[in-house]
């Protein structure tokens, strides 16, 4: 007598688990696509206003971050949009500002505005807590500035790597550091003298006078020790002040740092509008 053996219900269990793991699967990536697709419709309409706001020839860059967006967006709150422009001109003749390659960045932490008001482009009454901004004068700008005192070529900019700053231990609570409104710099190039190219290592400092860079030259090392008479005339030449104005949205310069290539002022302002009113 052969024993009935009953059929396995397990495959068609199987069957319907991976069914409904893949629909899971579709699920959320129709989700994260979606959510992917309201941020970057967001970040248009965020990058038109900046447009206007910053007075740019171009839309700028704008990333809404912080994932799913769209917690931020029934919430009404962005925790964190970062902005990026280069190469921009900033040329005020009344106040003898001509910049012609700027990098401008902010962080804008906590931007206040209904999702379909933001959709809609009607940011008038968008607010955010607070704006962290910066502008990057990079050395296209720094060897025309100088050049009209002194031609130059090539110069470059970095950190003076000499100077070293140091640390002590303390059991306090950790304070929140000051801004710091100097800092050391290092400028490389070379000049004509006499029909001669010269090449020059400057070592100085920036700091903040009036919301604007100032370039003041300790030492210059030429590879030419024969010319050191033409030394103050460099260390004029060099001593630049860039006026770049104000900061994005307004923020005034409170600090400086060099950094390979470049300057860089920055500066934080709080409860200002995403546009102006």
């Amino acid at each position: 007598m052969t024993a009935h053996t009953p059929a396995r219900p397990h495959k068609k269990k199987s069957k319907r688990g991976k069914v409904l793991l893949i629909t899971v699967v579709v699920l959320a990536l129709l989700l994260v696509a979606a959510d992917f697709a309201l941020a970057a419709a967001g970040e248009y309409q965020i990058a038109q206003r900046m447009r206007e706001k910053l007075q740019l020839d171009e839309d700028p860059s704008v990333r809404i971050n912080g994932f799913p967006f769209i917690l931020q967006a029934v919430r009404g709150d962005y925790t964190h949009v970062a902005i990026d422009a280069t190469g921009v001109p900033i040329k005020n003749e009344a106040q003898g500002v001509d910049l012609r390659d700027l990098d401008i960045h902010a962080d804008l932490r906590h931007t206040r505005v209904e999702l379909s008001d933001l959709l809609a482009g009607n940011v008038s009454k968008a607010t955010i807590d607070q704006v962290e901004g910066s502008v990057k004068i990079k050395s296209l700008d720094l060897n025309r500035l100088a050049s009209q005192v002194t031609p130059f070529d090539k110069l470059s900019i970095d950190p003076d790597n000499r100077v070293t700053t140091t640390t002590t231990t303390t059991t306090t609570p950790a304070t929140p550091a000051a801004p710091q409104t100097t800092a050391a710099i290092k400028l490389s190039g070379q000049t004509n003298v006499a029909g001669k190219d010269v090449k020059l290592t400057a070592y100085g400092q920036i700091s903040l006078a009036g919301g604007a860079i100032q370039i003041t030259v300790d030492d210059i090392e030429l590879d030419d020790t024969s010319l050191k008479n033409i030394i103050p005339t460099l260390r004029q030449a060099l001593a630049v002040k860039i006026d770049p104005g104000t900061l994005p949205f307004g923020a005034k310069p409170t600090a400086v740092r060099v950094e390979p290539g470049a300057f860089v002022l920055s500066g934080v302002i709080t409860d200002v509008p995403l546009v102006q009113r």
